[in-house]
Order: C-alpha cells, then structure tokens, then sequence
C-alpha cells in the first residue's frame, strides 16, 4: 500500500483544533506531560499538520524566540510512527523558515534523536528534564 504523506502549514482554526487533538494525545495521554506545560506560545507559534492517505498523523510548530528559531512539539500518533512522518515534517518546517535564518535549535526527547541527527542537528550541552523526560538542545 502506498503511503502519501503531506505535511501544511496551519491556516485555520479548524486545522489547528486538529494539531491540538495529536498533541493532546501523544503528549499528555500517553507521554504523561502536564497539560498546562503542553499549551504555550500558541499564538505566536506557526504550526504544521501532517496526514497520511488524508488521515490526521502528526503535528508540529516552529517559533522565534530570543535565541533563535525553535522547532517544537513534534508528536506522531502512534498508527503513524516509523513510516516517514517525522521526517517529511522536520523537512517541512526547516523550508518554512524565513531565508537566511541564523539560528535553528530544539529540544529532542532523548528517544529522537537519532532522527534528528539525521537531519544535520547535532547535539549540545547536557541532558536536562522537560516534563518528566530526558532532552537534549539540538542545532541545526
């Protein structure tokens, strides 16, 4: 069976009620994360919804915050993972951003990282905690 993954970019409230839903469950269902850590810098958050076959299958955002751009709040649903998803997203949201960005980090849970570095991030620094979880800061 042939998979078409597509990952957009959030244009409406409709779309971003669905990015929520995968964030909700991947994140405060099954990872655990206290919901009011989970719902931050929304509003000045551009957020990215994938599908596969034109099912909802993941999420994710990139900000600008004081050090640079931040990526964010990758989560695949669990029918989804290891097919590709989180891939197309990382590639979705890095050509999103402004030409010419100076700075691009994130904070990988420890369990993807591989894929990250993957995609030409490297690791800085120490572990440290987010939520419960293991993370290290990633640039790119």
């Amino acid at each position: 069976m042939q998979i078409d993954i597509i990952v957009s970019r959030v244009n409406s409230a409709a779309d971003l009620e669905r990015v929520f839903a995968i964030r909700k469950t991947v994140f405060v269902e099954e990872q655990n994360c206290p919901p009011q850590l989970e719902w931050e810098n929304e509003e000045v958050s551009v957020h990215f919804l994938a599908t596969v076959n034109g099912e909802d299958a993941g999420a994710c955002r990139w900000r600008k915050t004081e050090a640079g751009y931040k990526l964010e709040r990758f989560a695949v649903l669990k029918p989804f993972r290891r097919k590709g998803v989180a891939g197309k997203m990382i590639d979705a949201i890095l050509n999103d951003l402004p030409p010419s960005t100076p700075h691009i980090y994130l904070h990988a849970q420890v369990a993807a990282m591989p894929l990250y570095l993957k995609k030409g991030f490297v690791s800085v620094g120490d572990e440290f905690e987010e939520a419960g979880i293991g993370h290290f800061k990633m640039v790119y």
